[in-house]
């Protein structure tokens, strides 16, 4: 309520709220905030990031509040409202805070606050924790580093088909004209007579492009006889 007693000009509301409580450097703070004024005064809304330093020491206790980022709304006139439907607040460079520290603690904390000209300030403060790691959706850092860790080692779970598939046919690859493209004609050295007398190099290059073995799952030539060879023992 602006005023007092009989010089009142009628209230002034405000709610504000954030997706979390956890941030980091760098992160933007979206801000979520309903401002009504119905006094007869114009207000200026406003957003601020504060950093509380307390030092422990000796019995004494010396504590230091910073601003160190805020960001400004438009004039809201009388009668009139205003909605901040994620308004953004980067957070600055800092230091991360300490609150496990028994000489030193660093606090942080946003503020959302109405600016009423000869009237105290609205104000309601939010706690924020500045850290190291990002939030991406999990609920703690472990289980953060635990879907990464799965997510990098997915690729174990690949396995084999159980019926692999056979090659493909010789004939579909290489054609008769390729094939008799890559085989010329060897003729006989002149002092060889017959069929007794034939390079060697010659035999090699007619297999050459001879179509592979059909594919079998099954031993087209198995053994009779299983072969057993004796085990001995030495005591």
């Amino acid at each position: 309520m602006v005023g007092c007693w009989f010089f009142t000009s009628g209230p002034v509301s405000l709610s504000a709220k954030i997706e979390r409580k956890g941030y980091c450097n760098g992160e933007a703070i979206p801000i979520y905030a309903e401002i009504e004024n119905c006094s007869s005064r114009l207000i200026v809304p406003k957003a601020a990031i504060f950093q509380t330093q307390t030092y422990l020491a000796s019995g004494k206790t010396k504590t230091v509040r910073l601003m160190v980022a805020h960001v400004r709304g438009n004039h809201i006139a009388s009668g009139s409202t205003d909605t901040w439907n994620g308004k953004t607040l980067k957070i600055p460079p800092v230091t991360p805070s300490i609150l496990d520290c028994c000489i030193i603690r660093v606090d942080y904390s946003l503020a959302v606050y109405i600016h009423i000209p000869g009237a105290k300030k609205l104000m309601l403060e939010l706690p924020l924790v500045i850290g190291t790691v990002p939030y991406n959706g999990f609920g703690s850092r472990n289980s953060s580093i635990a879907s990464q860790f799965f997510m990098d080692m997915s690729w174990l779970t690949l396995t084999l088909p159980e019926q692999p598939e056979a090659p493909p046919n010789y004939a579909d690859v290489v054609s008769e004209e390729e094939f008799s493209r890559h085989v010329p004609p060897y003729p006989q050295p002149p002092n060889c007579e017959g069929e007794s007398c034939c390079p060697m190099f010659a035999c090699i290059q007619e297999f050459r492009f001879q179509p592979p073995p059909l594919y079998s799952e099954v031993d087209p030539h198995p053994s009779d006889v299983e072969e057993t060879h004796p085990v001995s023992f030495i005591l």
